[in-house]
C-alpha cells in the first residue's frame, strides 16, 4: 500500500477484543501527514476457497476500528492496556493528537472478494472528524500485484465526480506522435482530487521527494490567502501525464471529461498546498486557478519520458537528474550486477545462484511470466525468490549501517529519499565507487539485516512488535561504536558465506537486546514506541549506550586502512570495467555513427580539437580506439547529447 501510494509509512499495531474493537495498524503520525489519521484493519479468512465480503460484513469490519478510535480517546480504555505493547502507544497517539486530526482514513485488508465496489466513500464522522472508508480486497491486490505499474489505475471522471470538464488548448501538431495540451484547472477542482487520491495522484519519483521537503510552501499559501486572483500570475503551475484523455469539442472549444492514470510530476507541492488550504473553512479558492501542462504518454514510455518530463520541468520544487529515478545510472549498474554476478554456493556445492535486484517494481515477477515451466524452474534456481531485494530495501539495509535507524523507522519512501539524496551525491563525487565490491558488500549486508530479524523474533526476551526498529537500531548502534573505534566489518566474509557470521550473530544479538530498552522507554511526551523509534532523541540515546560486544566479534573486524585499501582496489577494477566496456560500445556502434557524431558536432561548434582528433579513430575499418580513449569517446557523445544531439542513443 505504500508502493501503491495509499500511505506513506505503515506501522503495526495489533488489538482486539471480544466485544467488536479491532485494529491492525496506523499510517504514521497525523502531525506529519497534514492532520490525517490512517487507520489499518485486516480481514483473514481462512477457509480454502475465495469467499465475498459482504457491505454488511465490511461495515461491521469498519464498525471495530471505529469502536478503537472511541476507546482511544477514554483514558480508562488507555489505562487497562499495557504500556509496552504497540496498542497503547496508538491508542496514546490518537488521544494526543485528536484535537489536530482533520480527517480520518480507515483501510480494510482483506482476502476475500467485495461484493460491490466501496472505494473511498464518505462514511460519516468520529465525534465530528470526517471518516472515509477504503477497501483492498483479494481481487484489488491482485491487479496491482500484477499490473506492473508503480500506481493503481486512476480514472478522473470531470462530469461524473468533480463539477464539469475542464477547457483545454491542443499544444501539439495534428500529425504529431505526441499529444500535449495546456489546461486551467479551477483551485478547488485540483483540491478535490487530490483529496481523493492523495499521494498517489503524484508520480512516484515526486512522491519519494517531496517526503524530504516542507510540506507546505509559504509562498503558494500567502498567494492563496492574499491575492488569490494573481495565483494564475504568480505560480508556475503543474506538469501533469496522463495514459489518454476523453475530449469533446463545443462552441465553447475543447474539454476534457476524463483523465486515464493522471500523475502530476511536477507541482506537488503546489498540489498539496492548495489541499491544505481547502480544508481550513476561512479560505475561498473560488479564486484560484492553476496551470496544467498537460502531455498524454502511453504506458509502454512512461519509464522513459516521464523521469526526463520531471527532470526537466520547471517548478517550485524541481526534481532534478541527482533525484534518482529508477533509470538513474546507480540502479542500472546495480541491476547489472545482479544479473550476471554469481553468490558463492553456501553449502559447498556446485549450485550458484545470482541475487536479483528489482530496479522497478514487478521486475522479478515478470521475469518469469512468460516462461515454461522448464525455464521457470532453472530461473527459480538462478535466481531464488528469497535472494530478491529492492531499491527500497536497499536503501534500508544500507541505511542503518550509514548510522540513520531514526530515518530508516520513518518508513520506506522518506528513508528511500535520504538513500536518494546521498547516493546522487556520492555519484557525482565518485561513480566508480559503486563497483562489484560495493555490491557485494551490499548483499553481504541485505544477509546481515535478514538474520538479525529472525535473531529477534527468537529471541527469549523479545514480545512482539517493533521488530523493525530494533534491527535498524541494532546494527546501526554496532556500526556506530566500530566508526568511533576506526574498526569495519569484514563484509567480504557474509558474502563468501552467505549467511551471518557467528562473532557477528552474537554482537547483534546483544544489540538487539539492549536498544530495545531504550525504545520501550520512551519520553513521558510521547507514549508511542515506534514514533519515538522516528526520533533522532532515540537514537541519540542509543547511542550513548555503554555496550560490552563480544571477544568473538573480533573475527569479523578489519582496520579502516585496510577497508580504504580493498575500495581502491574495488574503484581501480571499475574504472577498467568502464573501460571495457565503453571500448565494447565504440566498436558495436560502427564507423558510420562516429562520422556522423563529428558532423554534427562540427556543424555545431561543440567538438574541440582533441575529441574530432579520438572521434576520427573510431571510423577507421580495423582500428580499435583503446579504453582510455573510448571513454572520452562516449563522455564527448553524452556532452553532445546535452546539446540536443539525438545520435547513438540506443548504446548509452
Amino acid at each position: 500500500m505504500i508502493d501503491a501510494g495509499e500511505l506513506e509509512s505503515a506501522d503495526r499495531s495489533h488489538y482486539q477484543a471480544a466485544r467488536g474493537v479491532r485494529i491492525d495498524g496506523y499510517g504514521g503520525d497525523p502531525i506529519t501527514t497534514d492532520g490525517v489519521l490512517s487507520l489499518i484493519i485486516a480481514d483473514y479468512d481462512q477457509t480454502p476457497d475465495i469467499s465475498t465480503l459482504t457491505a454488511t460484513d465490511m461495515n461491521a469490519i469498519f464498525k471495530r476500528a471505529e469502536n478503537f478510535i472511541a476507546k482511544s480517546l477514554d483514558s480508562s480504555f488507555r489505562e487497562q492496556l499495557e504500556e509496552t505493547a504497540p496498542a497503547f502507544g496508538l491508542a496514546d497517539l490518537i488521544a494526543q493528537r485528536w484535537q489536530r486530526i482533520e480527517k480520518i482514513r480507515l483501510f480494510l485488508i482483506s482476502n476475500r472478494v467485495l461484493s460491490s465496489r466501496v472505494d473511498r466513500l464518505e462514511a460519516g464522522s468520529v465525534n465530528e472528524v470526517p471518516l472515509t472508508y477504503n477497501v483492498w480486497d483479494i481481487g484489488r491486490l491482485h491487479r496491482y500485484a500484477t499490473s506492473g505499474k508503480e500506481n493503481e489505475e486512476i480514472e478522473v471522471d470531470m462530469v461524473k465526480d468533480f463539477g464539469g470538464p475542464l477547457p483545454a488548448l491542443p499544444a501539439h501538431l495534428n500529425k504529431a506522435e505526441y499529444e500535449a495540451y495546456l489546461v486551467v484547472v479551477p483551485g478547488k477542482t485540483l483540491a478535490d482530487i487530490y483529496d481523493r487520491w492523495g499521494v498517489r495522484l503524484l508520480e512516484q519519483n515526486v512522491r519519494v521527494f517531496l517526503q524530504a521537503r516542507s510540506k507546505v510552501n509559504k509562498g503558494i499559501r500567502n498567494t492563496i490567502e492574499n491575492d488569490p486572483e494573481m495565483f494564475f500570475a504568480y505560480n508556475n503551475g503543474i506538469t501533469a501525464t496522463a495514459e489518454s484523455i476523453i475530449t469533446e469539442s463545443t462552441s465553447d472549444g475543447l474539454l476534457i471529461t476524463n483523465f486515464k492514470n493522471l500523475q502530476i510530476v511536477n507541482g506537488g507541492q503546489t498540489t498539496a498546498s492548495i489541499h491544505a488550504a481547502s480544508r481550513k473553512k476561512d479560505i475561498d479558492l473560488s479564486n484560484v486557478f492553476v496551470q496544467m501542462k498537460l502531455s498524454i504518454i502511453e504506458s509502454s514510455m512512461t519509464m522513459e519520458v516521464v523521469p526526463k518530463i520531471s527532470e526537466y520541468a520547471n517548478s517550485q520544487n524541481r526534481v532534478s537528474a541527482a533525484d534518482f529515478f529508477s533509470n538513474h545510472p546507480f540502479h542500472i549498474r546495480m541491476e547489472n550486477f545482479s544479473r550476471r554476478i554469481y553468490a558463492p554456493s553456501p553449502d559447498g556445492t556446485f549450485r550458484e545462484s545470482k541475487w536479483f535486484y528489482e530496479r522497478a517494481r514487478g521486475q522479478y515477477n515478470d521475469a518469469r511470466a512468460y516462461l515454461t515451466p522448464s525455464e521457470r524452474k532453472k530461473q527459480d534456481l538462478e535466481f531464488p525468490r528469497n535472494q530478491s531485494f529492492t531499491k527500497t530495501d536497499l536503501a534500508k539495509f544500507l541505511n542503518v549501517w550509514n548510522c540513520h535507524p531514526d530515518v530508516v523507522s520513518k518508513g520506506a519512501q522518506k528513508n528511500f529519499a535520504e538513500f536518494a539524496k546521498w547516493i546522487g551525491q556520492e555519484w557525482d563525487k565518485s561513480p566508480d565507487v559503486f563497483n562489484e565490491m560495493f555490491y557485494r558488500h551490499a548483499i553481504a549486508k541485505v544477509i546481515i539485516f535478514r538474520s538479525v530479524e529472525k535473531l529477534v523474533t527468537d529471541a527469549p526476551w523479545y514480545q512482539g512488535g517493533y521488530r523493525a526498529n530494533i534491527v535498524a537500531y541494532a546494527i546501526s548502534k554496532l556500526a556506530y561504536d566500530l566508526n568511533q573505534k576506526s574498526i569495519n566489518i569484514d563484509f567480504e566474509k557474509a558474502w563468501k558465506a552467505q549467511s551471518i557470521p557467528v562473532g557477528l550473530a552474537e554482537a547483534l544479538a546483544i544489540s538487539a537486546k539492549e536498544v530495545h530498552e531504550v525504545l520501550v522507554r520512551t519520553p513521558s511526551t510521547l507514549s508511542n514506541v515506534t514514533e519515538w523509534a522516528k526520533q533522532q532523541a532515540c537514537w541519540e540515546s542509543v547511542k550513548s549506550l555503554k555496550i560490552a560486544w563480544p571477544a568473538s566479534l573480533k573475527e569479523v573486524l578489519i582496520t579502516t586502512e585496510d577497508e580504504q585499501s580493498t575500495r581502491r582496489s574495488g574503484v581501480k577494477e571499475q574504472k577498467m570495467i568502464n573501460g571495457i566496456e565503453a571500448q565494447a560500445a565504440v566498436v558495436q556502434a560502427g564507423g558510420r555513427l562516429w562520422e556522423d557524431v563529428i558532423k554534427w558536432g562540427s556543424q555545431k561548434g561543440l567538438l574541440t580539437q582533441k575529441e574530432i582528433s579520438i572521434l576520427t579513430v573510431a571510423t577507421k575499418a580495423g582500428k580499435i580506439p583503446s579504453e582510455k580513449q573510448s571513454i572520452l569517446i562516449m563522455n564527448t557523445l553524452a556532452k553532445l547529447h546535452e546539446e540536443g544531439c539525438q545520435l547513438g542513443l540506443d548504446i548509452i
